[in-house]
């Protein structure tokens, strides 16, 4: 290969973006995930007391 054909190739690559957009997709979708976790664990804790106080009240055995 001559020095200009991987100048050309090298130059080529550098210019395309498709891998990169895959990329920042892939960060986007890693970044909703975190928030996703992050907003509903919260909520499946506050559910846990909730059903374990009507349990409760019922006579039934909380569980953990």
């Amino acid at each position: 290969m001559s020095f200009k054909l991987i100048l050309t190739e090298m130059h080529r690559l550098w210019k395309d973006e498709d891998g990169a957009a895959a990329l920042e997709y892939g960060l986007i979708a890693a970044g909703i995930a975190v928030a996703i976790a992050t907003i509903v664990t919260p909520i499946g804790t506050q559910l846990r007391v909730t059903f374990n106080s009507i349990l409760t009240a019922l006579g039934g055995a909380a569980v953990t």
